[in-house]
Order: structure tokens, then C-alpha cells, then sequence
């Protein structure tokens, strides 16, 4: 029997992407697959898609460095997410700087980079698309 494997799989309402270039810039993320609505070898039933969703992404897979990501702008214009959050785990608090401010550019912050007991810079934000995302540096004494 094989592990299942789970992966994010975001859904833009519309937005995905500009989403994607904001990832792209915020976070170095590579973009490895995209197809547009259009372009795919079946058409949605009738009426599934909002007029105007033709050009927009049905699915696209993006890697933020060795997470691989998944997504789509949805059948229906709009997003919410709510209930979980995407967290970043790096080494260096420099990193964690750049990667909470870019991410909080447009964004709202919950929490602010601060020391926490488990972590020498830690802080949760919402980004402008409504993701949130917790970053945080790893030590050695949080299990490294």
C-alpha cells in the first residue's frame, strides 16, 4: 500500500493569476504547470463557468522550495479560506523577514515577528488574496 500524498490545493475565485506572480515575486515560487480553461481537451458542462472564465486557470501546480502547491480560479468568482493556515519553516530570521513582509504587502498581520519559546522569530498574517500564513525559524531546540 502506498502513503497518500496531501497537498494544498488553493482556490482563487478569479484571482489565481495574479496570485501566482505574487508568490512568484514574494516567495521565489516556480510556476511548473498551468492550463486555462480554454485550453482544456473538455469543455466544463454548461453553466459551470461564470462568463468570462475561459482565459482564467482551471489548474496550475507551483513549488515554494520542495512543497508543490496546486491551483485553480474555481468555477464561481470570490474565495474564502478559512481554517487553516500554510506555514513556513526556515532558518534564518533575515528569510523570515523578507518572506512575512512580502507576504504582508496588501495583507493584514495577526501577529508580528516576535521571539516566541519555541521560536527566535515567529509571526501569522493574512495575505491580500486571504491566505493566511504562519512563518517561523527553526532551532535546534524545536526539533530541527
Amino acid at each position: 500500500m502506498s502513503s497518500p500524498l496531501i497537498q494544498p490545493y488553493l482556490m482563487f475565485g478569479g484571482r489565481c493569476e495574479e496570485a501566482l506572480e505574487f508568490y512568484r515575486t514574494a516567495l521565489g515560487a516556480q510556476i511548473d504547470m498551468l492550463m486555462r480553461y480554454q485550453d482544456s481537451p473538455e469543455a466544463p458542462p454548461p453553466g459551470v463557468l461564470p462568463p468570462g472564465f475561459e482565459n482564467k486557470v482551471m489548474h496550475a501546480s507551483f513549488r515554494v522550495g520542495g512543497t508543490v502547491l496546486m491551483a485553480s480560479d474555481g468555477c464561481e468568482q470570490g474565495q474564502v479560506f478559512k481554517g487553516f493556515s500554510l506555514s513556513i519553516s526556515v532558518t534564518e530570521e533575515a528569510e523570515a523577514k523578507r518572506f512575512f513582509s512580502a507576504l504582508a504587502d496588501g495583507g493584514t498581520v495577526q501577529m508580528p515577528l516576535a521571539k516566541t519559546f519555541w521560536s527566535p522569530c515567529f509571526g501569522m498574517l493574512t495575505d491580500r488574496f486571504g491566505v493566511s500564513w504562519m512563518i517561523n525559524v527553526l532551532t535546534a531546540e524545536c526539533g530541527e
